[in-house]
């Protein structure tokens, strides 16, 4: 059985959300064919280049996608809060990009636009849209990818991300079973990080506090990050991948440590100071069902 590159090829240019919610693929056999690809996923927290809300946004997400043998493919999904008093779906997003790969090199580019609810506190919220892409080489030993990505958003300058991963695959179980080590590094601005600060709906909820429905919303008005045009260091991770493949099914478990970096200097118009992050732990699981599109004859 083949080395799947696509695994992690979809993981990260299947963003928005899904940048933590594990994608998966089918495994390449030697003749590749069209497919689709059902998934169902849950991820315990929105996580973004190590930032995340005060209140955790946990996720069911469903979606589907068509990935064509030519390396074109379309992704579509949803995400449904899971969070206590907040049910609802959060964000709809579409993927469509182009995916490659050769002996040792395999790389992709991808679009995705964002349609999040008015109401999201999703550390995301105000991206509408990013064009994302990756190159990765095989040094048998570990595999390097480069990652790089612009985000645009709302009402600001859009962000440039770069990042740098390395894994390596290790098979069990006659190659049904993936364990996928990963170490990675991530740089950029926090213009989104600035937006997310300074929308009303974050201002009126942080006011209410959780679950105070009776308590008077405060109202932030402008917020600025300090080093929103800076490109620093953002975030560090590693994470472990598992993947059980059986028959056109993939079962999927990520356990992912994030050590954020560059705390940001934040200016409201009563204050001036700097926010704490803290390393966080998230996971997400899900299962996968692929099918051909069209049957060999």
């Amino acid at each position: 059985m083949k080395r799947n590159l696509f695994i992690f090829l979809l993981f990260l240019l299947s963003v928005g959300i899904k940048i933590h919610a594990q994608k998966t693929t089918k495994e390449s056999s030697s003749t590749e064919e069209s497919y689709f690809l059902v998934d169902l996923s849950y991820m315990n927290d929105a996580i973004f280049m190590g930032r995340r809300d005060s209140i955790a946004a946990p996720y069911i997400l469903p979606s589907i996608g068509y990935y064509d043998k030519s390396g074109l493919f379309l992704d579509v999904s949803a995400s449904y809060l899971t969070s206590s008093g907040e049910q609802r779906v959060d964000l709809f997003l579409a993927t469509a990009g182009y995916l490659f790969k050769s002996k040792k090199l395999s790389g992709g580019v991808s679009g995705t636009a964002y349609f999040y609810n008015e109401n999201s506190y999703n550390v995301q919220s105000e991206v509408v849209a990013d064009i994302t892409g990756i190159l990765s080489y095989d040094l048998k030993a570990v595999e390097l990818s480069i990652y790089a990505s612009s985000y645009f958003n709302n009402n600001s300058t859009p962000d440039i991300f770069l990042g740098l991963m390395m894994d390596h695959t290790f098979y069990g179980f006659n190659n049904s079973l993936l364990i996928i080590p990963r170490a990675s590094l991530f740089a950029g601005s926090q213009y989104f990080y600035e937006e997310y600060y300074s929308t009303s709906r974050l201002g009126n909820r942080k006011g209410q506090g959780k679950g105070s429905g009776d308590t008077e919303p405060m109202e932030i008005t402008t917020v600025e990050v300090a080093e929103a045009s800076e490109f620093n260091l953002l975030n560090m991770e590693l994470s472990i991948p598992l993947q059980y493949h059986h028959k056109q099914f993939i079962f999927s478990f990520t356990p992912v440590w994030a050590f954020p970096q560059s705390n940001a200097t934040l200016t409201t118009e009563d204050a001036v100071f700097e926010e704490e992050l803290e390393n966080v732990f998230y996971w997400s699981a899900g299962i996968s069902y692929w099918f051909n599109a069209k049957k060999r004859k």
